[in-house]
Formats: C-alpha cells, sequence, structure tokens
C-alpha cells in the first residue's frame, strides 16, 4: 500500500496493491497496520454505500462537527467520482483551501479526508457505487455543510452548475463564511 500527499498535506490518496491474474484480482483495502505504519492511526466505526444512479449526481458538502467530527475512507467499487476535500481549519494556512481526486472502481484509489475538512463527491459515471469508512458514528445533531458552489472555494468541478443533480439539503447549504461548526 502506498500513501501519498496531497496538496494539503493532511489529505492522502492511498493506493492499495492490486494482485491480478486471469481470475480478476485481490486486494487488501485497509489494514489498521499497514496504515499505522505509514503514520495514518484512525479507528473505523462504521462503513458506508452510497449508490447513485445519474452522472453529475453531486453529495455534499458534508462534515460533522466536534465532538462528532469523522475522518473518512473512500473509494469507487463501480464507475468513477470526483472526490473533493475543503479544509476547514480557521488558522490553517490551507483554510478554504480544496483538493480534488479522481477515484474510480478502474485505479482502485482511496482518499483519505480527515477530520476539520468538507468533503464532497461528483459522480462522473451513471450506476456509481462509493463505499467510506468513518471513525465516529453519524450524528444528526452534528451534521453540518458548505454550498458545494461557494465562488470564495472555487472548486472547479468540471461540469456545467445547470447539469448538477443535487438533494434540497445540499442545495441549501450556506456559504464557507456563513457555515455553523468549522474547526
Amino acid at each position: 500500500m502506498d500513501v501519498l500527499d496531497t496538496a494539503i498535506p493532511e489529505v492522502k490518496v492511498i493506493k492499495p496493491r492490486r494482485f491480478e491474474d486471469e481470475r480478476g484480482f485481490f486486494s487488501e483495502t485497509f489494514s489498521e497496520r499497514a496504515f499505522a505504519d505509514h503514520g495514518v492511526n484512525i479507528h473505523f466505526v462504521q462503513d458506508n454505500h452510497a449508490f447513485s444512479k445519474r452522472k453529475h449526481t453531486l453529495r455534499g458538502l458534508h462534515f460533522q462537527s466536534s465532538p462528532a467530527a469523522q475522518d473518512k475512507l473512500v473509494r469507487v467499487v463501480r464507475g468513477a467520482v470526483l472526490d473533493v476535500a475543503v479544509d476547514l481549519r480557521r488558522g490553517a494556512p490551507t483554510f478554504g483551501k480544496w483538493v480534488a481526486r479522481k477515484l474510480t472502481e478502474g485505479n482502485g484509489e482511496q482518499l483519505l479526508v480527515p477530520r476539520g475538512f468538507a468533503h464532497g463527491v461528483l459522480t462522473l459515471e451513471d450506476d456509481t457505487h462509493v463505499l467510506y469508512k468513518v471513525s465516529t458514528a453519524y450524528s444528526p445533531e452534528h451534521d453540518l455543510g458548505v454550498l458545494w458552489s461557494d465562488p470564495e472555494i472555487g472548486i472547479v468541478w468540471g461540469v456545467e452548475h445547470s447539469s448538477v443533480f443535487l438533494s434540497e439539503k445540499d442545495r441549501a447549504q450556506p456559504l464557507l463564511r456563513d457555515a455553523r461548526g468549522l474547526f
């Protein structure tokens, strides 16, 4: 397993090794020991599965505030997404900055989004399945977000905003400057 820094070093790209033969492949997608060997010491408590029927479905930008803040380990098992992390840590040199990675079933990469970051995914194909581990259970009273199209953040999603499919909740998220529960 390789662990790579992104432009925001706290956000990591995880590249599990794949062992392929004529039958397909085998890959160890998570090992607490292997992560610890790379300095990543996170205990995950819940696995989530998000299925999106349509290309350009956007989920995000979501986070849980303290004390229920979550680390997330995200991977795609079918389809493709643009996976985005936005730094919400006030005082950090990268506050309000974002990083993105294309995750596909073919590349097998994962994105490690630490607590203190908002997270969003945009599907790039129909029938996309995203699996992600979280380090803290879901807490409705700490479930917050930031508007996906906030011009101050300036995420380049690579699609026309009018072609994005959103939930009402995600359509109504506040701008970063008005968001509650930041870190």
